[in-house]
């Protein structure tokens, strides 16, 4: 007793004695206020989860003295809730297991890529007997979206209007009309999905359009490979679509032609799971495409057409990923979390096109993709990719495609980042259709959209992010950005009225839509080219478009 003195003192514990002698009900309070072990130490420990209470809650917190007011309060009050049940079927940890610290933050990561979740919170709330209550919060975004789009880029407009809601009566389910007009096309469309249907992560969907130079159709019933864990997949999907291809060069069209193609294919997927940090998984199965071409006196025929195809047969993929997922902030997004997988992850398939299933011809198509995460000093990260297809054995020549991309994000404060950005692609192929674009669409933001066009494409960009903590009606999340870009798109059969390496400079505004669903970040921009030798350029271009990131 002594020796126990000396290290704690005798008085406090004395006290203590009291206390739990005449206050029972202050030693009581003073147990629950005790603060509970974390996860990592109740997996050390060897809990076993007992009770999951799940609680999603609504898109505003009205606790919350900034968001308590009669707006909020009435999107509350016409928001349908999450059911519990569509929360609770997307954990990957259940009463009776085990507590695993990487099942509980995977959890996290995939309900946060769902469209309806804008925050989770995932903690225990009791441990007695080595069994620990687990709750899981969830916060709401708004998902109905009844509006009106509009878009400009390369010097061409873009709009829409649509009604949509990506979770029908707190079920999860998505769907959604609208009319688009874009530069190719413009016509009604409808979607209808469900990614939890059979009270599991099966998803079936379903999409049509009907545009003005045709039309387009799919269906997808899919049980992929939803986590690290999960030991196997299945699933078959189908398509169809007839609309008008275009062959550009200076930003003009050049040539048209109707384009038809039925695809589908039939997939099974088998995986051991996740071991010692990676996990391998293994699918075979059936696919099928047919690809058709038609002249229309009313188009501008191209000088080459593209040659009718049809490729089936069976095929073999695997996939090797690894688990070194980390949670970021401020890179793609404006102050909120991102998931980046800063380990190695790779695909590779192998497919044998028939006769005896269909095909025009025996031939082999290869494809393999890569991508690799490497976190550098003082908190930089690199996102590195690769990507290979290839058709070998044709009558009408081998076609190959090689792309390659490397992003490197350097923050020098919390709210400030630099970016750097550069990717290249080559392709070979006798089909001019295959042809690589590059303009104010994508990537070269002072140029006409598709100004360039060839067998050869590179890109560089480099831009100074802001992440501002401004949070204007508690709605957006406001951000900035300048920028300079070049490129060059060159070796194609047609030549480019200005062939050589195009730059410009820029800035603008990003906006996140913070509580909705799409969470889409709106581009505001004005770009100025700076090789501008060709007449039709404008001096200066104003974009703006919506991307899913900064």
């Amino acid at each position: 007793m002594k020796r126990w003195a000396r290290g704690r003192g005798l008085l406090p514990y004395a006290m203590g004695v009291i206390v739990c002698a005449l206050c029972p009900a202050m030693a009581d309070d003073s147990v629950k206020a005790q603060p509970l072990p974390s996860f990592a130490e109740l997996q050390a420990a060897g809990a076993v989860i007992g009770e999951i209470r799940v609680e999603p809650e609504n898109i505003f917190d009205l606790k919350d003295p900034k968001e308590d007011n009669i707006l909020f309060r009435a999107a509350n009050l016409i928001h349908i809730k999450t059911r519990p049940s569509v929360i609770k079927r997307s954990l990957l940890f259940h009463s009776g297991e085990p507590v695993s610290v990487r099942l509980i933050e995977e959890t996290e990561r995939l309900l946060l890529g769902n469209a309806p979740i804008y925050e989770v919170r995932i903690e225990p709330f009791a441990y007695h007997d080595g069994i620990v209550d687990i709750e899981v919060t969830t916060r709401d975004t708004w998902t109905l979206q009844p509006g009106l789009s509009y878009s400009r880029s390369g010097g061409v407009n873009s709009g829409g209007v649509s009604v949509s809601e990506q979770n029908l009566a707190g079920t999860g389910i998505a769907i959604g009309v609208g009319y688009t007009s874009t530069v190719d096309r413009s016509g009604s469309e409808f979607h209808i999905a469900d990614t939890h249907v059979l009270g599991g992560w099966t998803t079936i969907s379903y999409d049509y359009a009907d545009y003005t130079d045709g039309f387009s159709e799919a269906f997808r019933f899919d049980r992929p490979f939803y986590a690290l864990d999960t030991r196997w997949a299945a699933g078959a999907s189908g398509s169809t679509f007839d609309r008008v291809d275009s062959l550009y060069t200076g930003g003009n069209v050049i040539g048209q032609y109707h384009h038809h193609q039925d695809s589908g294919e039939v997939y099974g997927g088998w995986s051991p799971g996740l071991i010692q940090g990676w996990t391998q998984r293994y699918s075979a199965g059936v696919s099928y495409q047919a690809d058709t071409y038609q002249f229309d006196p009313t188009l501008s025929p191209p000088a080459q057409p593209p040659a009718n195809q049809t490729l089936a047969g069976p095929f073999v993929s695997y996939e090797v990923v690894e688990d070194k997922y980390q949670r970021l902030q401020n890179r793609d997004r404006i102050q909120r979390p991102e998931y980046f997988n800063m380990g190695f992850q790779g695909q590779a398939k192998v497919e044998r096109a028939l006769p005896a299933f269909g095909s025009t011809q025996s031939s082999w198509l290869l494809s393999a993709s890569a991508t690799e995460g490497l976190r550098m000093f003082d908190r930089h990260d690199l996102l590195t990719s690769a990507s290979y297809s290839g058709q070998y054995g044709t009558v009408y020549g081998d076609v190959q495609a090689l792309g390659a991309s490397a992003r490197y994000y350097a923050p020098h404060s919390p709210v400030a980042l630099f970016y750097v950005a550069v990717s290249g692609d080559v392709v070979k192929s006798p089909n001019p259709a295959d042809q690589l674009l590059l303009g104010g669409d994508n990537g070269l933001r002072g140029y006409p959209l598709r100004y360039q066009a060839g067998a050869r494409r590179a890109l560089f960009t480099v831009e100074e992010r802001v992440y501002t903590d401004w949070y204007p009606f508690r709605l957006f999340r406001v951000g900035g950005a300048v920028y300079y870009d070049v490129g060059r798109a060159w070796g194609g059969p047609i030549e480019n009225p200005n062939p050589g390496w195009l730059s410009d400079v820029g800035f603008g505004l990003r906006i996140l839509s913070d509580r909705a669903a799409f969470g889409n970040i709106l581009h505001v921009d004005l770009a100025f080219p700076l090789h501008n030798t060709d007449p039709s350029i404008r001096s200066s271009q104003f974009l703006v478009t919506t991307h899913k990131t900064f």
